[in-house]
């Protein structure tokens, strides 16, 4: 065990998971199965994950709304390999106000069913498209296997959706849905990752296409960051989506869904934590500075008070704690576990000589500096930390990443490391679910589509370079 009560990460990497969740004050369990509490914490981190993406997708006209947490069965049937894919998953309500309902509910898994009904009712005109809507809700899909953040039965997220004339208006929202997300967690998780296409077996159900961003854990499990599909016209004919073209025909919209959960929040913890905490990208970070004085005394108080106020003035996420029922050594085991990117140390030296200590939490590096240069020297360390670390979960990817030429080179890399394995091979659903039953590792997506090898499961000629891993 760590100073922090935290078992070792790389030894135990799922107690050590459990276990800074509750140190962290990050979540608690519901009393249901598979339902957490967000604690304010792990909100907090939830709400600058909205406001940055949120930004990302108004650039592009998308808008927000709101729509029904219980959908009609009818609507999920009309779709026959939606409503497949999503039935072992699916919570549903039969009872309402003491009385049988005459039509089962189901509670929200995904919203492509219902918002497509208000579609067919406001779009007629080739004038009405193209309508881009998103909207920040929580879903319910029934998990067998639970874990907080990562899996569990109620999430919150973000589900875009998007209406459009033609197909090709349709892929390039899709795109950019997916570049944002990749920048989202390039620039603010600070965890690098792989964009590709999602197998046949791995598809969105009643997709035509799913685009992914793939990370990897230092544990050597893939995490599925967000998915963008490209729906094509399936829920259009399916719910009878048309509108009128210039020419005065009828013709079926061209639609796309994109989501993002807060099992992103289990990859950043995943991601980025060590043997004594959270360490947390400074974009993200609730508090991106904590100041602890090592002594109470009415000048070292008075003195972080100033530096407090300075901070926050200049916009930096800043709190002190100066709380006397606690010792300063406990407080930064404290700050530690919580992973906030800078620990400020003032004591009597510090006071005296008009200086602060600021200490990393990522690579425990101190540094003194000027209390006049200090809104200059923090920012940069803000960002020094952010950069850091964005190249540290490079470096845990392409460590993790290896290639293998047939099966057995596969077994023995999953067997021995984990991680990706990078293959040609192709799409072939039913290869792919043999190779889960023996290995427990799916494909995670195609990073290139016009290459040119030797399928590692078949030995025939293939095109295209595919990632295999086990996952969360």
């Amino acid at each position: 065990m760590t100073k922090n009560l935290l078992p070792n990460k790389t030894d135990d990497p799922s107690e050590w998971y459990i276990r800074v969740i509750q140190l962290a004050e990050l979540a608690d369990y519901g009393p249901s199965k598979g339902t957490m509490i967000m604690r304010p914490y792990s909100y907090a981190i939830w709400e600058y994950i909205q406001k940055a993406f949120d930004n990302m997708i108004k650039e592009y006209g998308v808008e927000n709304a709101y729509f029904p947490l219980f959908i009609p069965m009818s609507y999920l049937e009309r779709e026959a390999s939606h409503v497949e894919g999503f039935a072992p998953e699916l919570a549903v309500v039969t009872h309402g106000g003491g009385q049988k309902l005459e039509e089962a509910l189901v509670v929200r898994p995904t919203s492509e069913t219902i918002i497509n009904a208000s579609f067919t009712k406001w779009v007629q005109s080739h004038r009405d498209l193209p309508i881009m809507l998103n909207q920040w809700c929580n879903a319910v899909r029934w998990e067998k296997r639970t874990l907080p953040f990562l899996r569990t039965s109620e999430f919150l997220w973000q589900e875009g959706h998007t209406v459009h004339a033609t197909h090709e208006e349709a892929i390039s929202m899709q795109r950019y849905a997916l570049d944002s997300y990749a920048k989202l967690y390039r620039e603010y998780f600070a965890l690098d990752g792989y964009i590709g296409r999602k197998s046949k077996l791995e598809t969105f159900a009643g997709a035509d296409e799913t685009l992914t961003y793939e990370t990897m854990l230092p544990s050597g499990k893939a995490l599925q960051s967000c998915t963008s599909h490209d729906l094509g016209q399936n829920f259009a004919k399916a719910f009878d989506t048309q509108f009128q073209d210039e020419n005065g025909d009828n013709q079926y919209v061209w639609q796309t869904s994109w989501g993002l959960s807060t099992r992103s929040i289990g990859g950043l913890i995943m991601g980025h934590g060590d043997n004594n905490g959270l360490v947390l990208p400074p974009r993200l970070a609730p508090t991106q500075v904590v100041i602890v004085p090592i002594n109470l005394k009415e000048t070292t108080r008075e003195y972080v008070k100033t530096l407090e106020k300075q901070m926050r003035t200049a916009g930096i996420r800043t709190k002190s704690d100066m709380r006397d029922d606690e010792r300063f050594g406990y407080k930064l085991n404290k700050w530690e576990v919580k992973g906030v990117p800078l620990i400020v140390k003032v004591g009597d030296n510090e006071v005296a000589a008009n200086k602060a200590t600021i200490k990393r939490r990522d690579n425990s590096q101190e540094t003194i500096v000027d209390l006049a240069n200090v809104e200059s020297e923090v920012r940069q360390l803000l960002e020094n930390v952010q950069s850091s670390l964005l190249a540290n979960s490079r470096r845990v990817r392409d460590e993790n990443t290896r290639e293998a030429s047939n099966y057995e080179e596969m077994k023995q890399i999953l067997a021995d490391h984990k991680g990706f394995v990078k293959v040609y091979w192709n799409d072939n659903p039913k290869i792919e679910a043999k190779i889960k039953e023996e290995t427990k590792a799916v494909s995670r997506c195609c990073i290139e589509e016009n290459a040119q090898g030797t399928d590692f499961y078949t030995g025939e000629p293939a095109s295209e370079i595919w990632l295999f891993a086990q996952s969360y």
